[in-house]
């Protein structure tokens, strides 16, 4: 569990933006290359980056990951997240990484 967060915090922003780093931390290369676009509110449906990385991650948990992101962060696109500095996306990397694990990823 430590490891995978770990993991995420060690490249966030350095190489990889806020989807890229929650599949990197579960050891998904096959998604870096996609997930390239996903930050800073480009993900589909205006989602959170690392939201949008975590439900790739586990799609048979999409629905329950973004109802746990949503308990815990209030919102689920990046720019209700962002609103006046709601919740920083370290944060965000952080909760989705947490839920991932929860799983048991």
């Amino acid at each position: 569990m430590e490891d995978s967060l770990q993991r995420a915090m060690a490249v966030f922003r350095n190489p990889y933006n806020c989807a890229q780093t929650v599949c990197h931390a579960f050891d998904r290369a096959d998604l870096l290359e996609p997930m390239q676009t996903c930050a800073r509110g480009n993900a589909p449906g205006g989602l959170c980056g690392a939201l949008y990385g975590a439900t790739q991650v586990a799609p048979e948990h999409a629905e329950a990951i973004k109802a746990a992101f949503a308990a815990r962060n209030g919102a689920l696109t990046c720019r209700e997240l962002k609103a006046a500095g709601k919740v920083p996306c370290p944060v965000c990397v952080r909760t989705a990484v947490e839920l991932l694990n929860g799983l048991g990823f």
